[in-house]
């Protein structure tokens, strides 16, 4: 079946699905952009892995024993309580580490090798406070201060956006920044109700720069992974939709289930 939204599914959001989306639509644009770029270009898929602290949880607090003993008093003995701290085995709180490894494209020139642009799709450990975001930030000003060029793609409205002075406020986020205009980038916002905007995608000034339709690619995505048939349509997505826009999204369910009768 079709996607029942005209660009990005809020319900692909969900912890558990989007790790799964995100993976494939990194190789469904690498698969995308190869032929468009080759000979002069390769894209490559690369790989960082971090460690994911997350708080320790409460083991207990040891018991205090209270027992009854004698102290003498004078020459007489009377029976006194007395607080006694035996010690007791307690296993301390640790904190829970988890191997992420986050996925990311890199477009390079076969004859020099050079990074000429990175492609990155935001992850929750991206958008979510944590060290994963503090690493991701800092890779990101790194790229910001070379003369590689950064595209980011974020489909995701849990968690804070990436540093970045916008006047407007959207659902999601699309960066082209060019090294050659930097520190101005190119910002493409948009919301739960419209269609994701076609990419550009840059390389060396001057250079003609290929567009990704990445809309096209998610449908597309959707469709071959039949993701109708993993998510749960009856419930709200999460993060929740505000009020008017969960309202909308009703009527796009109610005109798919209509359609999809008409068809039968």
């Amino acid at each position: 079946m079709k996607p029942p939204f005209p660009g990005m599914d809020p319900y692909l959001e969900q912890v558990g699905i989007w790790q799964q989306v995100h993976n494939n639509l990194i190789t469904d644009i690498q698969r995308f952009l190869s032929p468009v770029l080759r000979p002069y270009y390769r894209v490559d898929i690369e790989a960082r892995t971090f460690l994911a602290v997350s708080p320790p949880e409460e083991t207990g607090i040891p018991d205090i024993l209270v027992l009854d003993t004698y102290q003498p008093q004078g020459n007489v003995l009377v029976a006194t309580p007395k607080i006694v701290f035996k010690p007791v085995l307690a296993e301390l709180p640790r904190p829970k580490a988890e191997r992420i490894t986050e996925r990311y494209l890199e477009i390079r020139r076969v004859d020099s090798q050079e990074v000429i642009t990175v492609i990155e799709v935001l992850a929750f450990t991206n958008k979510l406070e944590g060290n994963g975001r503090e690493q991701y930030i800092t890779k990101r000003n790194k790229i910001l201060g070379t003369l590689t060029n950064l595209v980011e793609i974020d489909l995701l409205r849990a968690g804070r956006p990436m540093p970045m002075r916008v006047a407007q406020q959207s659902h999601y986020r699309l960066v082209v920044s060019r090294s050659s205009q930097r520190p101005q980038a190119e910002i493409y916002l948009f919301n739960v109700r419209q269609p994701i905007p076609d990419l550009p995608i840059p390389l060396r000034p001057n250079e003609p720069e290929p567009i990704l339709p990445l809309n096209h690619l998610l449908h597309e995505l959707y469709v071959r992974g039949d993701y109708d048939l993993k998510l749960n349509y009856r419930q709200p997505p999460q993060p929740p939709l505000d009020p008017d826009d969960q309202l909308w999204a009703q009527t796009l369910f109610v005109t798919e289930h209509h359609d999809s009768a008409e068809s039968n």
